[in-house]
């Protein structure tokens, strides 16, 4: 069995600055989730000096759109979807407090740069596993903007959610430091 470290949330710097690209995690406590349309009315809010939605303070985003719940089941199918679409906001998110991001694909320089100078990290979380990750999700709360439907701000309650540091707060990425590792010279 591969080892993880489990860790909880909201996230200080101390556990920020301890945490290493590679490094397995099970994610304890909870995270927002917000996607691009969200991502747009909170910097609009920020902008506008009007209250946000939730306190970003020490917090981690999910980037997903969960499917409607299946009987039984908290939430339906939560995978992560593709973080770059996020990159125009994240820095400014990142300055009022963000502290880790989960989800799936690059990330711009300029969102590393700002990961390094306000001490955050971003977790990758296993495409194509969306039921799977929903298993992880033992509440769900409605926060805000719910007119965007299964985009709306929640708050998922989560215990032993699997991630992996894709990016640390050194700026250290996987995705440019593991494939020279696979390719043949």
């Amino acid at each position: 069995m591969i080892e993880a470290m489990e860790i909880k949330v909201p996230m200080d710097d101390d556990l920020v600055m301890r945490l290493k690209a590679g490094d397995r995690v099970f994610i304890n406590g909870d995270v927002y989730t917000a996607r691009d349309a969200a991502h747009k009315r909170i910097i609009q809010a920020a902008e506008s000096k009007e209250p946000l939605p939730f306190d970003l303070k020490g917090q981690v985003i999910y980037y997903v759109g969960p499917a409607p719940a299946p009987p039984g089941w908290v939430v339906g199918a939560a995978g992560p979807t593709t973080s770059g679409r996020m990159d125009p906001y994240t820095p400014t998110l990142l300055k009022l407090g963000l502290k880790g991001m989960i989800g799936k694909g690059k990330r711009s320089q300029e969102v590393k740069k700002a990961m390094k100078k306000y001490k955050a990290v971003y977790f990758g979380a296993v495409g194509g596993a969306a039921a799977l990750l929903a298993k992880s999700i033992v509440r769900v709360e409605k926060v805000a903007y719910e007119d965007l439907g299964p985009e709306a701000i929640m708050k998922f309650t989560v215990r032993n959610f699997p991630a992996i540091v894709v990016i640390d707060a050194y700026g250290n990425d996987l995705y440019e430091t593991e494939p020279p590792k696979y390719r043949k010279a």
